[in-house]
C-alpha cells in the first residue's frame, strides 16, 4: 500500500472544529493542538490497518488488516467514524462521506481522546513525536530491505511481531535497572565469560603489559564468575530488551527488533486504557452534543448513531458502553456523596438508594479518575454490585454443547474477577527470562507467571520457535498445564513437553 495523502478540512468543517473546540475547552478539557484531516473511506481503512499512521514500514499484515476492514465497510458490517493519534500535535481523521452531525459528534469525541492522551498518567512517558518516528522507522526498514531482501526482512519481522507482547508495561514507571538510551548495534556481542581486561599498549610492549598467561587466567576466572552468578541477576520481564542486549543478532536484525519494541511500548498504554479512553471520549461527545452541539433537526440522527455506538451484544463487552456508564456512575455518586465509610457501612437498601448529601464533587472526581487510573484499577476501584445489577453484567463462558457463549454466573465476585483477569497485563500472559545460560549451555529459560489461566499450547510453541530464531539456541518455558508444573521446550527441530518435577525426567515429543 502506498502512503496515504490526507486532505484539509472544508471551510464549513473548519468552522465546526473551532466551535466544538471552544465547547471542549469550556468544560475544562486540556489537549495538545489538534489537526483534523479529511479522507475517504478506503484511505481511513488504510491508516487504521497501519495502526493509525499514514506512513509505516511495509508488511503483509497491514495488507491483510486493510482487506478485512475494507470488506467490512463495503458489506455494511462495520464503519470507522474517526481515528485519532496520540501525538503532539494530535492528528485526527474524518471520513469524507459522513454527514455534518456525524462530523460534529466525531470532533467532540476526538477532543475527549486528546484530553485523555495528554493527561492520563499511563501516557506520560509515551513518545509524543511518534508520527515522525514511525515514518523514520519505515524508511530504515525499507533501506534494510534494499540490502538484505524483502522476503528475509518480512520473515524476520514476522518473528519479531509474534514477540511484541513480551515487554514490561510497567518499566516506564519502575526503573528496575539501568538501560542504555540507544543500543550500539555495531558492537560485537560477547557471551558470558568472554569479558577481557586487556590494557591498551603498543605492540612491542604487549608481552609485558598484557602477558598471555595472565590474560588466560583472568579469562578463566571471569568465566567462573559468570557461570556462578545468575544471568540475568533478576527475572527480566522485558524479553525484547534482553534479546536486544544478549541475542546474537546481526546489525539489521537488532535495528528492526528495536523498532518493534519502541512501537510496542507506544501502543501499550492504549491497550491498558481502552475502556477508560473510549468511555471518557464518549462521555464528552454526549455532553457536548446534548448541551450545545445539536439543533432540533439533528436529535434523531444523533441518537441513532450514538445508540449504535453504545449497543452491547449479549456475549461481548462494549468498552464504549461500560466506560461511559461507569464515568456517569462515578459522577452521580460523588455528586450525591454516596462514597466513604458511612455510605459503605449503610445496610439499608432504601437509604443507600436515596442517599444524597449534595456534595457536588462529581465533575472534579471524574477528572481525577481520568488522570490516575488505567482499566484494571478503574474496574477494581469503581465497579460495584449495584452497577453490575443495573447494567446486567454477567460472567459468560463457552458451552461446547450449544456452541454458544452462555451466562455462567450472576455472582458479582465472579463477574468482577473475570473482568480483572482479562485486563491484567492487557490480557496477555506475564512471562520473564529467568536464565539466559540455562544448564551452562547458553540456552534461554523463561517462566510463565501462572494465575489460573493456562498458556495456549499451540501459541506457546509458535512463540518458542520465533524466540529460537532470535536466540539461536534451545529455548524453554516453565508453566502450568492441567494443574501440573511443566516445561515446554524447542531445540530448533522439535518441541518437547516434560514435567517440571526434577524427580520426573520423562519427556514427550510435542
Amino acid at each position: 500500500m502506498a502512503a496515504v495523502e490526507p486532505g484539509k478540512l472544508t471551510p464549513e468543517l473548519a468552522a465546526i472544529q473551532v466551535e466544538i473546540e471552544g465547547y471542549a475547552r469550556g468544560y475544562g478539557l486540556d489537549f495538545f493542538p489538534t489537526i483534523f484531516e479529511l479522507i475517504d473511506a478506503d484511505q481511513l481503512n488504510e491508516i487504521a490497518a497501519r495502526g493509525g499512521f499514514p506512513t509505516r514500514y511495509p508488511h503483509w499484515r497491514f495488507g491483510m488488516e486493510y482487506e478485512q476492514l475494507s470488506k467490512g465497510y463495503h458489506y455494511g458490517l462495520q464503519k470507522i467514524y474517526e481515528m485519532v493519534i496520540n501525538n503532539n500535535p494530535c492528528y485526527a481523521y474524518l471520513m469524507r462521506s459522513n454527514g455534518l452531525i456525524d462530523q460534529k459528534m466525531v470532533m467532540a469525541h476526538v477532543y475527549g481522546h486528546c484530553d485523555f492522551f495528554k493527561n492520563n498518567q499511563w501516557f506520560a512517558h509515551t513518545n509524543r513525536k511518534m508520527m515522525d518516528d514511525v515514518a523514520n522507522h519505515g524508511t530504515r526498514i525499507r533501506r534494510i530491505m534494499d540490502v538484505v531482501g524483502v522476503e528475509d526482512v518480512e520473515n524476520y519481522i514476522d518473528a519479531c511481531l509474534s514477540l511484541e507482547d513480551l515487554i514490561d508495561v510497567h518499566s516506564p514507571f519502575i526503573k528496575r535497572r539501568k538501560v542504555a538510551d540507544r543500543f550500539d548495534f555495531s558492537a560485537e556481542r560477547q557471551p558470558p565469560g568472554s569479558r577481557s581486561q586487556r590494557f591498551d599498549a603498543k605492540s612491542y610492549m604487549q608481552p609485558f603489559i598484557n602477558p598471555v598467561d595472565k590474560l588466560r587466567a583472568q579469562q578463566d576466572r571471569l568465566k567462573e564468575e559468570d557461570e556462578s552468578r545468575p544471568f540475568p541477576e533478576n527475572p527480566e520481564r522485558d524479553v525484547l530488551l534482553f534479546l536486544l542486549e544478549h541475542a546474537p543478532l546481526k546489525t539489521w536484525q537488532a535495528d528492526i527488533l528495536a523498532i518493534i519494541r519502541d512501537e510496542a511500548y507506544y501502543f501499550a498504554p492504549q491497550a491498558q486504557t481502552k475502556i477508560m479512553n473510549e468511555g471518557w471520549a464518549s462521555y464528552w461527545h454526549s455532553t457536548i452534543m446534548i448541551n450545545q452541539g445539536l439543533t432540533a433537526a439533528d436529535v434523531v440522527n444523533y441518537c441513532d448513531h450514538h445508540s449504535g455506538t453504545m449497543a452491547s451484544a449479549p456475549t461481548q463487552l462494549n468498552p464504549y458502553k461500560v466506560g461511559i456508564e461507569l464515568f456517569r456512575n462515578i459522577e452521580d455518586r460523588w455528586n450525591r456523596g454516596a462514597f466513604g465509610r458511612e455510605y459503605d457501612d449503610c445496610d439499608d437498601h432504601d437509604r443507600r438508594k436515596n442517599w444524597n448529601t449534595h456534595a457536588g464533587l462529581g465533575r472534579e472526581k471524574i477528572f481525577e479518575v481520568r488522570r490516575i487510573h488505567n482499566d484494571l484499577t478503574f474496574i477494581d476501584e469503581f465497579l460495584t454490585l449495584d452497577f453490575v445489577r443495573e447494567h446486567k453484567l454477567f460472567r459468560f463462558g463457552y458451552n461446547p454443547t450449544s456452541e454458544a457463549y452462555e451466562i455462567e454466573s450472576r455472582e458479582f465476585p465472579r463477574v468482577k474477577q473475570q473482568l480483572l483477569e482479562s485486563l491484567t497485563n492487557r490480557g496477555r500472559p506475564i512471562i520473564a527470562v529467568v536464565d539466559g545460560n540455562y544448564k551452562n549451555r547458553g540456552e534461554l529459560f523463561l517462566q510463565h507467571q501462572y494465575s489460573g489461566v493456562e498458556l495456549q499450547l499451540e501459541q506457546a510453541r509458535d512463540t518458542l520457535e520465533n524466540l529460537h530464531r532470535l536466540w539461536n539456541r534451545p529455548v524453554h518455558i516453565a508453566t502450568v498445564l492441567e494443574d501440573e508444573e511443566a516445561v515446554i521446550s524447542f531445540d530448533g527441530s522439535e518441541h518437547q513437553l516434560q514435567s517440571a518435577d526434577p524427580a520426573d525426567d520423562s519427556e514427550d515429543a510435542a
